[in-house]
């Protein structure tokens, strides 16, 4: 039998399918996204930092504004989580890699081509500026063309995303191992596989909203024009059939991080287990059913206002259930306060901040005077910032020696947690009162002697100690490459991932882990063993074999969607025919990239027992 072929180096990261690989690249690419977009929030807060600044004035705002909350809700704080989903999850529940090994890669490969194709977009005649929101008819007729890349990029990137939902979803219904029954998986996968089913059924509609914007533009419909019979409140009703699930499809894998480091660091099996499961479950279902309250103003009537304003009240209720039930497994535990915990614990009142701010915006009569103030920005920033953003410090504190392999260093996470916690409260919470004071929201500039001042400088403060704490995290993560490598169990953990070696091997278990209840590695440890009890005899391990494939279908969309945004440029006005040339060549690359694989697909490769303590190397299967 011949060896299967390895790549090494850059060409190994090109071509792989492995889970653990691709986490890792989605941990990479969104925080250089997060970076941007953090760039883009300090212009923001330095332009409001005084009334008549004129750093970024008019458009110039529209277009940072747009690509901030654009980059943070769909290129930083999705693809985070979807790097520790994508690591973590088939560790949980004792699978050797994800359903759909090449999909996965897929995924990866269409969200990076959709953030590279919305940010050309500043070198292309200028970035969106309709807001992150892209309400019609400023996105539809009174735009440049940086709408078109927002519409393209976010169509590309959109696809990678569902595509890793559905696999998810496979993974965790149909990897688990032997005794992982549902009620035994850990909050983490719970809050992953609640997530990945909101993503299947809400992110279509987002590609419903971004095709007929995108057949406006570019094709010359007419679904979003008023005169010609179409309608802009439509639009609305599909961003935000979307765009409310949205949250929560971010917020609850943070709820899971959370759920584990809160669990872990108290010592305590996690009050309440099977009702934080239906809480994660309620959330998920009611998460459909209020987005109109995002349109209190534009008339639906006072019946449906009422009905969405009732049913927003009553998500608060398993969001609150989530809540107790954390302070209750901190109550009486043995808690040790590290970098992790305290950023789970420090996320407990953001949220619930965040949380009380929805319930008084979820009144219509109140939100008809709160709509479109900085009261809904400052509520926006403490359910994202407080919420999204403390649980991804929690997942990187807590697993980066399991995923690196290398302990982050303590003293500098203290730093990072204080200059980020303090910073984030004096950015927001100013902003409440800004809002109350008439402060409207996407405004440029404000009038001096209003009494805004005060609140913007602090708030503006507050950004700058955000970003302290952000670099500090940055050198930490520089320190640590060189600091002791991590045990297997540095945090004595509770779950799967940390009994195998840190970071796992290629194959993650040697042998498949028999599951004998919820907290699976800690009733081992109380029971005496030295690791879990193996489901099956070591035997060869079959993998994945690495593809080009993915790569290469996802360049191929790439072209096709950029040519097609570019098509408002002065150098397409009268060459369409060239424009629809190349955007069919990209389609075909990636067409022709399909069928390829599916005619010489291998099958992987083996792993011989005899070499599983030894390293990776295969034989052809």
């Amino acid at each position: 039998m011949s060896q299967v072929k390895k790549y090494t180096g850059v060409m190994d990261w090109l071509t792989t399918v492995d889970h653990k690989k691709i986490g890792i690249l989605y941990l990479i690419a969104g925080t250089f996204f997060f970076l941007l977009g953090g760039l883009e929030a300090m212009l923001i807060r330095v332009q409001l930092m005084y009334p008549g600044m004129t750093l970024l004035a008019g458009d110039m705002y529209n277009q940072v504004l747009t690509m901030h909350g654009t980059t943070m809700i769909f290129l930083a704080a999705m693809p985070l989580l979807f790097g520790f989903m994508n690591f973590i999850v088939p560790l949980q529940i004792g699978a050797r890699d994800v359903a759909f090994p090449f999909v996965n890669a897929l995924g990866f490969w269409l969200f990076l081509a959709g953030g590279i194709i919305l940010n050309i977009s500043w070198f292309a005649g200028g970035a969106p500026d309709a807001g992150w929101t892209a309400y019609v008819p400023l996105a539809s007729e009174y735009s440049g063309s940086g709408i078109d890349f927002y519409v393209l990029g976010l169509q590309v990137s959109g696809i990678g995303t569902l595509v890793g939902g559905i696999n998810f979803l496979v993974t965790i219904i149909n990897m688990r191992a032997p005794g992982m029954t549902f009620m035994r998986m850990p909050l983490f996968t719970w809050s992953s596989f609640v997530s990945s089913g909101l993503i299947l059924l809400a992110f279509p509609a987002l590609t419903v909203g971004l095709t007929l914007l995108m057949f406006d533009r570019v094709f010359g419909s007419v679904f979003f024009d008023v005169s010609a019979g179409g309608s802009v409140i439509l639009w609305q009703h599909i961003f935000w059939i979307f765009g409310h699930p949205e949250v929560y499809i971010l917020i609850l894998p943070a709820f899971g991080i959370i759920s584990e480091a809160i669990s872990t660091f108290s010592r305590k099996r996690l009050f309440g287990y099977t009702a934080m499961v239906f809480a994660t479950l309620l959330i998920g279902f009611l998460g459909f059913m209020v987005w109109a309250h995002h349109m209190f103003t534009v008339g639906l009537g006072p019946v449906a206002n009422a009905i969405f304003a009732v049913l927003t009240m009553a998500i608060a209720v398993p969001t609150g259930i989530k809540i107790f039930n954390w302070l209750f497994t901190m109550w009486g535990g043995q808690i040790k306060f590290t970098t992790a915990n305290l950023f789970a614990v420090g996320f407990i009142p953001s949220f619930v901040m965040g949380g009380v701010t929805g319930v008084m915006l979820s009144v219509p009569p109140a939100d008809y005077q709160y709509h479109d103030s900085y009261f809904v920005v400052a509520h926006f920033h403490y359910v994202i910032v407080g919420g999204v953003a403390f649980g991804l410090f929690v997942g990187a504190y807590y697993w980066w020696p399991k995923i690196f392999g290398k302990m982050l260093n303590e003293k500098l996470g203290k730093w990072n947690f204080w200059t980020f916690f303090i910073g984030f409260h004096l950015t927001f919470f100013p902003q409440h009162f800004l809002g109350l004071m008439g402060m409207p929201r996407r405004y440029f500039t404000y009038m001096p002697n209003q009494s805004l001042e005060f609140g913007n400088w602090l708030s503006t403060i507050g950004a700058i100690g955000m970003a302290v704490g952000t670099i500090i995290f940055v050198v930490n993560i520089i320190v640590s490459a060189k600091g002791p490598k991590a045990p297997a169990d540095p945090w004595d953990a509770r779950t799967l991932e940390w009994s195998i070696p840190s970071p796992p091997p290629e194959y993650n278990f040697k042998q498949t882990p028999l599951v004998r209840g919820i907290d699976t590695l800690w009733l081992e440890k109380m029971a005496g063993n030295k690791g879990v009890t193996p489901a099956e005899p070591v035997s060869d391990i079959h993998m994945p074999s690495p593809s080009i494939s993915p790569l290469i279908m996802s360049i191929g969309l790439f072209i096709a969607g950029l040519t097609l945004a570019m098509q408002a440029l002065p150098f397409f006005a009268d060459n369409r025919t060239l424009l629809y040339i190349i955007t069919g060549i990209g389609i075909g690359i990636t067409l022709i990239t399909m069928l390829f694989r599916s005619l010489y697909d291998d099958h992987g490769y083996h792993i011989h027992a005899e070499e599983l303590e030894d390293g990776d190397k295969g034989v052809k299967g």
